[in-house]
């Protein structure tokens, strides 16, 4: 303890046995130098899927994460989201002071955990899925069968993406519970974008031979 004190280095202890204790700390250090970014959009756990919603400022994306809670979903964030990939997994958090608060254009913010109760705020999850909320205006050509969906790269690691247009009648909240269930359903080895391609091609007559 001299030594440490002339040294200016800080001592500390503890009663947990020295692997209990190597693991938690890495646990925690891993946690708060993962490296990390903000990305803008609204934060959902979608039945169990963790769903982040983004797009041009004033597209939905607040209503649509509104949509979601009320069919379920918890919020995570909204309008900031702060990402840390913390052993190859993206963790999604909101700040300290905006964690359960939401911002609805003509209602203001407004408190989900007083709206909905505790069951609807998550302080953090797993992002599994980035969906890009596109005004029917904007929208290039879409991929309808769900045969090319590529992956948007996050801290170093890919995160499937899907692409919604947003049009008057279009219900967006089911429409990215949908795309919420579809992932599931992928994570267990069922494609079903995948299934209904080979059902259609094995109904094409196979090429002759030249021979």
């Amino acid at each position: 303890m001299e030594l440490a004190d002339e040294a200016g280095v800080c001592v500390f202890r503890t009663s947990l046995v020295t692997m209990k204790f190597v693991n938690s700390a890495t646990i925690i250090l891993e946690n708060e130098f993962a490296e990390s970014m903000t990305l803008h959009g609204c934060m959902v756990d979608v039945r169990g899927v963790g769903v982040l919603i983004r797009g041009k400022s004033g597209v939905g994306k607040s209503e649509t994460a509104l949509g979601l809670i009320e069919r379920g979903a918890a919020l995570v964030a909204d309008d900031m989201v702060y990402v840390r990939n913390v052993g190859g997994e993206l963790v999604a958090s909101a700040p300290e002071m905006s964690r359960g608060f939401m911002e609805v254009r003509g209602l203001g913010i407004v408190n989900i955990t007083t709206l909905f109760g505790l069951k609807s705020l998550r302080h953090n999850k797993r992002l599994d899925l980035i969906v890009t909320l596109i005004p029917a205006r904007d929208q290039e050509q879409l991929d309808r069968l769900g045969l090319e969906r590529e992956g948007l790269e996050v801290l170093g690691e890919k995160v499937l993406h899907v692409q919604l247009s947003v049009a008057p009648g279009r219900d967006i909240a089911r429409l990215v519970e949908v795309a919420a269930m579809d992932y599931h359903l992928k994570d267990m080895g069922i494609d079903m974008a995948g299934e209904f391609n080979r059902r259609l091609m094995s109904n094409f007559p196979a090429p002759e031979s030249d021979d």
